[in-house]
Order: structure tokens, then sequence, then C-alpha cells
């Protein structure tokens, strides 16, 4: 019965050419990698059945293509099914309110802005977000506050140069 050194032998042997295969029939690098690495795996499960094969490799290949084959046809059927099922609604655009704020807020820094998002977006205490954050509470608050008064006046069309020296934390 062959066992892992001969598994091993034969993969070293034919992985590339099964993946140079692959590569082409996918125009895919990590489809194939996909596709080729379940291969030998369903190989290495099957292995004494799959080394008496007339050619293993082909064995391989074969099935490497089939599983390529079937998460084509996984994506095609989605995308129908999608298409078929999609609710036709209008997605107005943008408010250019929403538009300043999403601006207002890559304008300030990283911290104020993630905790004035946890706390005035997704609705977090002040304590849950020093929590979640890792921060002390007194230091959430001062972003918050800080945070809030630099977008108030990116907001309001002002130089937020005077305020951006007090919002630093």
């Amino acid at each position: 019965m062959p066992g892992r050194s001969d598994f091993e032998d034969f993969y070293a042997a034919s992985s590339a050419r099964v993946l140079g295969h692959l590569f082409v029939m996918t125009g895919n690098r990590a489809e194939a990698e996909d596709a080729v690495a379940e291969a030998y795996a369903r190989a290495w499960q099957r292995w004494a059945t799959v080394s008496a094969a007339d050619s293993p490799e082909a064995w391989v290949r074969r099935v490497a293509s089939r599983i390529a084959i079937s998460s084509w046809r996984k994506a095609v059927t989605r995308l129908r099914a999608h298409h078929r099922y999609a609710v036709d609604e209008r997605i107005d655009g943008l408010s250019p309110d929403h538009v300043a704020l999403m601006q207002a807020l890559r304008d300030i820094p990283a911290a104020q802005r993630r905790d004035i998002v946890l706390h005035h977006l997704v609705g977090l205490s002040v304590e849950d977000v020093a929590a979640e954050t890792g921060a002390p509470t007194g230091s959430v608050k001062a972003r918050l506050t800080r945070g809030r008064r630099t977008l108030a006046a990116l907001l309001a069309d002002q130089d937020p140069r005077s305020v951006r020296s007090e919002s630093a934390a």
C-alpha cells in the first residue's frame, strides 16, 4: 500500500504542472491554487486508489478542473439569483450633508473619529467607548469634546486650524 512518502514525492513532482494548467484554465492564480489544493487533499484522502490509477496526475488535474468549474457555476448561479430576485429600488445619492460629514470625519485625528463614531453613530455610552477602546473615561470625554469642536468648525466652513491646536489628542 502506497504511503505518505509516495504521496509527497508525487505532489512535489506534479503540483507545479497541475497549478500551471489550472492557472491557464481559470486565468486567476488564487482560484487555481484553491482548486489544486482541494484536489490534492482529495487525492491524499483516496491515495490508495489514486496511486493505482493509470495517471494520478491526470486524476488530480481532472478533479481540480471540476472544482474550478463548480466554483464558476456557483458564482454564475448566485449572480443570476441576485439579478432575478433583486428588488428594484432607487437608491438616492449621498446628500451634501452626508458627504460633508464624511469628509470632516476624515480630517480629525483617528482617536477622536473612532470615539465620535462609537458614541454618536453606534450609540455606545462614554463608559462603553472607554471599555471598548481601553482608554480612561476622561480621555474619551476629552476626545469627544475636541472632536465635536473640530467637526463643528469644519462643517461650518470655518478655518479648522483655529481649533486644530486644541484637538491634537
